[in-house]
């Protein structure tokens, strides 16, 4: 476009603008954003959108899908063996599986990043010990953990998420004190701690854009930990007891119809792993995006 300004400068993008742009383009990614938005809204929604009471019974048992002859609309994706709507207990279960799974990964985010970053900008004996003890925790699966926490808390909703969430935690700690401390040992830290920047400047301004890759692989591995931990242990019966809607109790209390009425238990797998895939998605977008940024 002609312009009559000789000394117009062309306008530089922010950092959010490049990564915005680049994550735009991956459609892929774009498609797992929708996709994770559209999952949020139905696990805000879910009270108010299931169109029959989750937990209800009737005399309708092991209705087969829609799409099957002997379906019917009124119950789209079926009917479990007690009549109870298989897709309210869908959308119903979003909040216990995928709802809680956002909640303890954004706990574990906060609290993880935070003794790492401290532990990461330290020196001495604790940096040392600390980095040891982590090397240990880590070794040990996190579904493991999980459970050994649960025989420690005992049973119950708030117990489960509590145990995964403490056992993520260490995740965080460990990838983002070592982030922290191979950046601290960088030169331009050490540049700028020679013109008198202060740790909380170098931390805010420095170390935390330049570890975001970094934060955000975790967080995509975490969120996509609880979902499947939450699951395993609702499957297993440690977790939400029938009869709950959670994903992994929907499975776990119809597992022995996979003969009989295999939508039951498919269903609810399906539901585990598109919740799963879309999150890796949008992770991997993410991490793409801010390499961009940074090259």
């Amino acid at each position: 476009m002609l312009t009559d300004n000789v000394y117009q400068k062309e306008r530089i993008p922010t950092q959010f603008e490049r990564f915005w742009r680049s994550f735009r383009s991956n459609n892929l990614a774009m498609f797992g954003m929708w996709c994770f938005i559209l999952l949020f809204i139905i696990t805000l929604l879910s009270p108010f959108i299931v169109p029959h009471d989750p937990l209800a019974q009737s005399s309708e048992l092991l209705i087969p899908p829609s799409w099957d002859q002997a379906g019917t609309i009124d119950y789209f994706l079926g009917t479990d063996d007690l009549g109870r709507d298989i897709l309210s207990r869908l959308i119903d279960g979003t909040r216990s599986t995928f709802g809680a799974a956002i909640l303890i990964t954004l706990i574990s985010t906060l609290l993880g990043c935070s003794i790492g970053v401290l532990a990461g900008m330290t020196k001495g004996m604790i940096s040392s010990t600390l980095n040891h003890l982590l090397d240990t925790v880590m070794s040990i699966p996190s579904m493991l953990l999980a459970i050994i926490f649960v025989s420690f808390l005992g049973f119950g909703e708030f117990n489960i998420l509590l145990a995964i969430g403490l056992a993520l935690i260490p995740r965080f700690v460990r990838s983002v004190y070592i982030a922290v401390h191979n950046e601290v040992e960088k030169d331009y830290i050490m540049a700028a701690r020679l013109d008198g920047a202060n740790d909380f400047y170098l931390l805010w301004n420095s170390i935390l854009p330049n570890i975001l890759v970094v934060i955000a692989i975790e967080v995509t591995a975490a969120l996509s930990i609880a979902i499947l931990d939450i699951a395993a242990l609702g499957f297993l019966g440690l977790g939400e007891q029938a009869p709950s809607t959670e994903w992994g109790a929907v499975i776990g209390d119809s597992v022995e119809l996979i003969y009989l009425a295999p939508w039951t238990v498919t269903l609810p797998g399906l539901m585990i792993m598109f919740s799963v895939i879309i999150i890796n998605l949008v992770g991997e977008g993410v991490r793409q995006a801010l390499n961009a940024g940074i090259e």
